[in-house]
């Protein structure tokens, strides 16, 4: 199969959609099929205002138009609601193409909290956005069950997984040099430092030990201002990230509207056990639905509450539940959830 998959987030950015893709891309390649990736690096580009370090291209609709032209595929894929994302669905409207997309980050509580934008003018915009998808991919079943209540429609299920082997298992916290200094424990929080990560509740939150925080983001320098006893790490080389991971004892997630959060699942393929809130994404992670069983990590609506109960984890735990997880599981699912680009029967 020849697949063309458009995204506004690709390499050099560093982020968990930007990761998903990656590895999509890797597994499907393995599988025998061949990706064509359409992304802003090919294109004339601006920074995302607010976002530094996140390009987006500037008008692309006329040569995303020849580019399409020039190369034969089989099914379109787009990955994300922006520039070239909705240039992307606007050609696929004239050409009377099929294509899925996929609902990764939930950006209308992200414009909520950062330009106070009402949540129902987000939903609706990107409800339009995803109308004519023939099939709009998902990571969790929580997100699938909000989104079918506000309306969309075509929802498929699409779990993601984690590199086990980059990602490998110490059986009790390494000592990291960057971190050796500290008191423990270790709790650490990995991701980007904005709006939607909840951050300033870890933050704030007491903990007998120290606190780490491995990112960069819009909130980073009045963070780091207002909580100069965090050692703030910056971002950081996969290989290296994963030395953070193993060196922690407890992984922190304070976000609330994430849609699934592959860092918990980098961690706990380390060993480390996660703390969280009883949302979406990480119950996607961290429980086992048919058994209600939460493994690998604590659920709580007191993040430090959960965040000493999880130091009681043990490492294996958090290991095992990260294996039940794999890109080719993710490939594969979505491989089944791709349509024909080109039969007629058109999602209009």
């Amino acid at each position: 199969m020849k697949i063309v998959l458009i995204t506004d987030a690709w390499q050099p950015q560093v982020n968990g959609v930007v990761t998903t893709l990656v590895e999509l891309v890797k597994e499907v390649q393995i599988a025998g099929h061949t990706v064509e990736v359409i992304h802003p690096g090919l294109f004339k580009t601006k920074p995302c205002p607010g976002y530094a370090g996140i390009d987006l291209a500037v008008r692309p609709k006329a040569q995303l138009q020849k580019m399409l032209a020039s190369i034969e595929f089989d099914a379109i894929h787009l990955a994300t609601e922006g520039p070239l994302g909705w240039a992307a669905r606007s050609i696929c409207a004239d050409h009377r193409w099929r294509y899925t997309t996929a609902y990764h980050t939930r950006f209308p509580e992200i414009l909520k909290a950062a330009l106070k934008l009402p949540l129902w003018v987000g939903y609706a915009i990107f409800k339009h956005f995803h109308r004519h998808s023939a099939g709009v991919m998902v990571p969790t079943m929580g997100v699938l069950n909000l989104l079918s209540k506000q309306g969309f429609q075509q929802l498929k299920p699409w779990t993601h997984g984690v590199d086990v082997n980059l990602f490998g298992y110490a059986h009790e916290p390494i000592e990291y040099k960057p971190l050796a200094h500290l008191k423990r424990p270790l709790a650490v929080f990995v991701g980007r430092v904005s709006y939607e990560k909840n951050i300033e509740t870890f933050l704030k939150m007491p903990f007998h030990g120290s606190k780490v925080v491995c990112g960069v983001g819009p909130l980073e320098t009045d963070l780091k201002h207002r909580f100069k006893d965090v050692t703030w790490l910056g971002l950081l080389p996969r290989t290296e990230l994963a030395k953070v991971y193993s060196a922690a004892d407890v992984f922190v997630f304070p976000s609330r509207h994430e849609t699934f959060g592959l860092v918990m699942l980098e961690a706990m393929s380390c060993g480390t056990p996660v703390a969280a809130f009883p949302v979406d994404g990480p119950k996607e992670v961290l429980l086992n639905h048919q058994t209600g069983v939460v493994k690998g990590g604590v659920l709580s609506e007191d993040l430090a509450k959960a965040t000493q109960s999880a130091l009681e984890i043990p490492r294996h735990f958090a290991r095992q539940r990260a294996m039940e997880f794999s890109w080719e599981k993710s490939s594969n699912s979505f491989l089944d959830n791709l349509v024909s680009a080109h039969c007629q029967d058109w999602v209009g």
